[in-house]
């Protein structure tokens, strides 16, 4: 789609040069002879960009200027001027000019400013999108009972800087919390940095989190920044926080406590702000009373607690959550959605989703992707659920339309899924994920054996 440009300017030669030139390169030029006529142009068409002569008579560059910013504040206006001055310049671009170009004009510098003007403004409207689909990502959905009192809770949460800590099982949207908090704080300008503790070995941990000084340890060749420097003005989300180590959790106290750290072989105490945010799946009181979780880590955080309920405690809400998930899928993949019919919604509610929302997002994607029609039914979907299925399904309608060994097929094939998923969350470790899924380790190793996973060491 082409650029649209304006030009205000009372003499016709110039609208005449610069229409030609910017046609040339592609653009669509509109043009005005008044500030009040290039005032009423922008209304009726909304240009990408307006090249905006100062000296004009009547309404003069400076005052249309104004004017247009206060109607049009996202349009990008380029200053012209045959005699200006620094004091020109300057109030211009207090009033929101993006650049000031002197006559006679310099093709080359026409053409610069305008390509970086429309440049800069498309970065602008990416970044906001970029911005709403992270706000999607990260909206909690539903009205039932339990998440009105989540999202309430946030709302009092929000504005202040004190730690919190959100417990509940894997993918019950423990992080959603965290990001919301985030959103709505004022600190929502700045970074929102995720670090999964589970994830990273216990020999590197303090390394990720705080950085390191050069020398520090063989391979330290030069400094380098934590988690704790790029999330300094924002909020630092700790998730699996039962997983850090004793000495890591005294660390993360100690900057609690009075805003200071130090990197890995470092004297200085460095200082940042920092909301900190973490999370668990374990029971940290038990922890504490095995020793393995600091009390004192432990009270701070619980300050001010959240518990992300998981999604068997709000079956109410499924039917809202795969419309946002289809909405997710769509505006990241694009096309033309599919829809389920309230049979196949109905289907999900007959089902204790042990992976909680990750198991439904996954589940509605898989449908996305493999069912070819627009509209998915009930008979879409495979037997997932076992015998929690929905009984709108009847097993000899499902016998009718997939032979014994389909049936087997698809259990199997979302078995295999599942463990692949869960391997994943836990980066490859058999013994933590099998705990995770409540399987035997000899067993989870014998199914990934059978189902020729490839288990990334």
């Amino acid at each position: 789609m082409k650029h649209t440009i304006l030009i205000i300017d009372d003499e016709k030669d110039i609208r005449i040069s610069l229409t030609g030139i910017l046609e040339d390169e592609g653009y669509q030029v509109l043009s005005a002879e008044s500030g009040a006529e290039g005032i009423e142009t922008a209304r009726q068409e909304l240009p990408d960009l307006i090249l905006l002569d100062i000296w004009m008579p009547g309404m003069d560059g400076l005052e249309t200027l104004e004017r247009l910013k206060l109607q049009f504040p996202q349009v990008t206006v380029i200053m012209i001027s045959g005699h200006g001055t620094i004091e020109t310049a300057v109030r211009a671009t207090k009033l929101g000019a993006y650049d000031f170009i002197e006559k006679p004009l310099s093709l080359e510098k026409v053409l610069l400013s305008v390509a970086n003007a429309l440049l800069l403004q498309d970065l602008l409207a990416q970044n906001a999108e970029l911005k709403r689909s992270v706000s999607a990502e990260a909206e909690i959905v539903g009205e039932s009972a339990v998440i009105c009192a989540v999202r309430e809770q946030i709302q009092r949460a929000a504005a202040t800087s004190m730690p919190a800590l959100i417990s509940g099982e894997n993918g019950s949207g423990k992080n959603l919390i965290a990001c919301s908090l985030h959103c709505h704080s004022p600190r929502r300008e700045h970074p929102f940095v995720a670090v999964n503790c589970s994830a990273i070995p216990e020999e590197l941990i303090e390394s990720e989190l705080f950085g390191y000084e050069k020398g520090a340890f063989a391979g330290a060749t030069s400094q380098k920044k934590g988690r704790f420097d790029q999330a300094d003005g924002g909020t630092l989300f700790l998730d699996e926080i039962g997983e850090l180590p004793l000495g890591t959790q005294v660390k993360i106290l100690r900057y609690i406590q009075d805003g200071r750290f130090e990197r890995v072989g470092g004297i200085r105490r460095l200082s940042s702000d920092i909301r900190i945010i973490a999370a668990t799946t374990r029971s940290l009181e038990q922890d504490m009373a095995s020793g393995r979780f600091s009390s004192d880590l432990f009270y701070l955080l619980s300050t001010v607690s959240f518990r992300a309920p998981a999604l068997r405690e709000r079956l109410e809400d499924i039917g809202s959550l795969v419309q946002h998930f289809v909405s997710l899928f769509y505006r990241r993949e694009g096309g033309e959605a599919k829809v389920f019919q309230p049979e196949a919604i109905s289907k999900f509610l007959h089902y204790s989703w042990p992976g909680n929302l990750r198991e439904l997002r996954n589940i509605v994607e898989r449908m996305l992707i493999m069912v070819p029609e627009r509209v998915i039914t009930a008979d879409d979907l495979p037997d997932f659920f076992g015998e929690t299925s929905s009984p709108l399904v009847h097993t000899d309608h499902l016998e009718g339309a997939l032979s014994r060994s389909a049936l087997r097929d698809a259990r199997e094939d979302f078995e295999r899924e599942f463990i692949i998923q869960k391997l994943e969350e836990n980066d490859w470790n058999i013994s933590r994920t099998a705990e995770l899924i409540e399987l035997e380790r000899s067993n989870l190793h014998r199914k990934i054996k059978n189902y020729g996973i490839d288990v990334r060491r």
